[in-house]
Parts: structure tokens; C-alpha cells; sequence
């Protein structure tokens, strides 16, 4: 039986992605390999944040009980605890369930893509402006299907200048979704927009972050 390290669990609407606006049940795992310059969970990251030890059962419970469909699996960064793959397949064996994924490249997926046709992984690509992007997986950009996703997080015009870069070399637009969001307070999305008409990026979804709309955006639990 696996344990794992749980900083929150909740239900709220999905405030990003392909299932952005309907309900879904958060699972909120403790720790991350990263530390983004914009970082909006970094409290998660420290190591004397406050958690909760549970089985892969007890978050199935937990999951069942909610009567919600959509399960994201999120942090800090998910794919870092143990034994995360045996959590996922057992999720995936129950088809009413939508398993998405948030990842933050710095993870390799080779293990982890195909275990079912319910999971779904929505990957970030670390552009400069978050001081991460030497840590990029480069090759998971090369294995993501159909079903998955890729985010962009921008802070300025480097940054959008290297997301088109990126979204070129790997033809992400081709083969899945993309959304560009922005660094929250950091860029207006009228000037994402504005980059988006003057480069033809059709196939490109501008995100907008519900959650950072409705609630505070450092509000914890939504």
C-alpha cells in the first residue's frame, strides 16, 4: 500500500486547461523539484508544510465521495512521491473517472503515459522569465498525445518570443492542446493576444485562470 503526502484536498471549479469551468476534486501533493520565480504554491514546497498521510485508497474514498468526475492530481509537483504510479493506475481503472495530471517538466513521463485511456497529463514548459527552464524533460514534449496538454506561463515578450520557439520545434499545436496563460500581475493578456494576431499562432488558447478571477489569487483551497 502506498503513502502519500497530502497538503490539501477539495472540490471547486477547474480554473485552467481543457476542463477549465467544470467542478473537479483536487488532490494537492506535498513537495516540488522546482522553484518558479512566480510560484502561486509555494507554501506546498516548504518542507514544514503542514500534511496528511493517505493510502491510495483513502484518496479513492475521498475521490468517490465527492461525486465529482474530474480528478487533478496536482502540488508542488505529484509525479515526486512515491509510489504516485500505483495511485494513478488504480484511478484509471475506474472509467468514470477523468485523471488529469499537472506536471511540471521537469518530470520524465516514459513511465507514466499509456497507463490509461482516462489519464491525461497537462504539462508546463518553463519559459526564462520562471528560472526553471534548464530544468526542462525535453523529450516528454515529444511524447505527449492528443489528449494531453501543454501550458505556457509568460512574464514578458522574451518570454512569448520563446513559446513560439518551442511550440514550432516540437509542432505542439499540431498534435495537442496549448494555452498560454499569464504571469498573474506580471504581462496583460491584451498584449499576449496582440502577440498571438501578429504571429499567426491559430491553434493557440489563450487561458485565462478562473480561480485568480473569482477568488484572491493567493487564496488557498479553491
Amino acid at each position: 500500500m502506498g503513502k502519500y503526502k497530502v497538503v490539501e484536498k477539495f472540490v471547486s471549479i477547474n480554473g485552467e486547461a481543457r476542463c477549465a469551468g467544470e467542478l473537479a476534486v483536487f488532490i494537492r501533493f506535498a513537495g516540488c523539484n522546482l522553484n518558479c520565480s512566480y510560484c502561486d504554491t509555494r507554501w506546498a514546497n516548504e518542507k514544514n508544510a503542514p500534511f496528511e498521510i493517505l493510502s491510495e485508497e483513502e484518496i479513492y474514498e475521498y475521490i468517490k465521495d465527492s461525486k465529482v468526475r474530474n480528478v487533478t492530481l496536482t502540488g508542488g509537483e505529484p509525479l515526486l512521491q512515491e509510489n504516485i504510479k500505483r495511485l494513478i493506475t488504480l484511478l484509471s481503472k475506474d472509467k468514470n473517472l477523468r485523471i488529469e495530471i499537472e506536471t511540471n517538466g521537469a518530470i520524465r513521463l516514459d513511465e507514466f503515459i499509456g497507463i490509461g485511456e482516462n489519464v491525461t497529463f497537462t504539462v508546463d514548459y518553463k519559459l526564462p522569465k520562471s528560472g526553471m527552464e534548464s530544468k526542462m524533460e525535453l523529450d516528454n514534449y515529444r511524447l505527449l498525445r492528443d489528449i494531453d496538454t501543454v501550458k505556457f506561463v509568460v512574464s514578458d515578450y522574451e518570454d512569448l518570443v520563446k513559446t513560439k520557439e518551442i511550440i514550432k520545434k516540437y509542432r505542439l499545436d499540431e498534435r495537442l492542446q496549448v494555452y498560454i496563460s499569464a504571469c498573474f500581475g506580471k504581462i496583460k493578456n491584451e498584449d499576449i493576444v496582440k502577440f498571438m494576431i501578429e504571429n499567426k499562432m491559430n491553434l493557440v488558447r489563450l487561458q485565462l485562470q478562473i480561480h485568480k478571477y473569482i477568488w484572491s489569487p493567493d487564496k488557498k483551497g479553491v
